[in-house]
């Protein structure tokens, strides 16, 4: 079994993209343009990255375009979701939680294999049936299940979008972000990613884990430093 979970981790982190092994600035499509991935992709646009916008409401990719002002805005870009899944050497997929399979239908095949962050909450009252067995379960598990052969990064999922745009790139000590992953080079990109958006990324572990900082965990919404969410989260330094 060693050997075998060796040899897999190996295998994932020779598929790293090639412009995140040499520092470079990512190719990253944002699925769902509005507060939280409109945060998060302008966030990286100011990091460098290149970011596709995109969403079923075009309105919402060019206020999120025209959101991050006129010296960042000539820096992304916007296109459709399929577009934006093909763009991305990693894909930002924030969207309710009842859209997924929805998503899975329109772009699943082109998501297998990429490294998919995943902020997406299940809540009844919006979603349904199928958010009660997901909060059950833990929602990274059933994003994984609801989007098979992505590899699915849990985080920024409980910490609301002003939060995130506020704390993002603090002086020291930054706040802190949770990232899990069941890929070892999947996770380490995350965490990538995390940092690049201006927080310190702290891991969190496999996706069975991830249920730990749910929203509405004892961790949902607290500006914690990265010791203070390890401890939170009885990881260790």
């Amino acid at each position: 079994m060693q050997r075998r979970a060796f040899i897999f981790a190996m295998t994932a982190a020779a598929v790293v993209p090639s412009a995140f092994a040499q520092g470079k600035p990512m190719k990253i499509g944002v699925i769902g343009s509005g507060r939280i991935g409109s945060t998060i992709g302008g966030l990286w646009v100011k990091a460098g990255h290149e970011v596709m916008f995109s969403d079923r409401d075009p309105e919402q990719v060019k206020r999120a375009i025209e959101g991050l002002g006129p010296e960042l805005k000539s820096k992304a870009r916007a296109g459709s979701v399929p577009e934006a899944a093909a763009f991305g050497d990693a894909v930002l997929i924030a969207v309710p939680y009842m859209a997924l399979p929805a998503i899975q239908q329109q772009v699943g095949a082109q998501l297998k294999g990429k490294v998919v962050i995943d902020p997406n909450n299940p809540v009844p009252l919006r979603d349904g049936d199928m958010a009660v067995s997901a909060r059950e379960k833990g929602a990274g598990v059933s994003s994984a299940a609801l989007l098979p052969g992505a590899r699915i990064v849990r985080s920024f999922n409980a910490w609301g979008y002003a939060t995130m745009a506020r704390e993002a790139n603090r002086a020291t000590p930054r706040m802190a972000l949770p990232v899990a992953a069941d890929d070892a080079a999947a996770l380490k990109l995350g965490m990538q990613l995390v940092s690049d958006a201006g927080f310190d990324p702290v891991n969190a572990g496999s996706l069975a884990s991830s249920k730990a900082f749910d929203l509405g965990s004892p961790v949902s919404g607290r500006i914690l430093t990265a010791a203070e969410l390890r401890q939170a989260l009885s990881l260790k330094p």
